[in-house]
């Protein structure tokens, strides 16, 4: 079984997020790598290997006013190469493109970041638009990725993820737009069950 974990993008939710992002020094197509499902790229390479990976998924959508920490996962199901993605609702509840998607959203502790840092996963799955609240997200994304790890973000589906692979492994195909030159790339994410 095969679950698209991308996120569709509308005409509508386009034309909303490219009003509403609209910065006359960033050219639209600089604007493309940061819509829907994508990582952003703090000037390193997505290597091919990256394509495919082993996922662990983390139902963390009872959650609500705080950071996602350590205790609150099993941990020892992550190993090194791995593609960790935290199920938190925020995308199913709020919707993709809304003003409050964008600015009030879960998030991942410091010190979880690190310790997934620390176990040398390879990819950050969340279906929130960061890791880290707006303030802190190009940080945190800038950390992962000097330590070779990408973190994608707007993932979909991850309710529908969860009900069918629970906490069973799954294999993970992960492919990003080839286009050079953006700060973001948007890519497609495919769970194979």
């Amino acid at each position: 079984m095969k679950i698209d974990l991308s996120v569709v993008i509308t005409e509508e939710i386009l034309e909303s997020i490219l009003k509403r992002g609209s910065n006359k020094q960033i050219p639209p197509v600089a604007q493309f790598g940061h819509i829907g499902t994508h990582f952003d790229i703090m000037d390193k390479t997505f290597h091919l290997d990256n394509t495919e990976r082993t996922g662990k998924l983390f139902d963390v959508s009872y959650l609500k006013n705080r950071a996602v920490e350590i205790n609150d996962i099993d941990a020892t199901r992550i190993h090194e190469l791995d593609f960790v993605m935290f199920y938190t609702g925020c995308l199913k509840e709020r919707g993709y493109g809304k003003p409050d998607y964008f600015v009030n959203h879960p998030e991942l502790s410091e010190e979880l970041i690190a310790f997934l840092v620390g176990k040398k996963v390879s990819l950050i799955g969340i279906d929130a638009p960061g890791i880290r609240k707006p303030a802190e997200h190009p940080k945190a994304d800038q950390y992962c990725a000097d330590h070779g790890i990408f973190v994608i973000e707007n993932l979909a589906n991850l309710d529908v993820l969860a009900e069918k692979a629970s906490s069973t492994d799954f294999l993970v195909h992960t492919y990003p737009v080839n286009y050079e030159g953006l700060s973001g790339l948007p890519c497609r994410i495919i769970a194979e069950i």
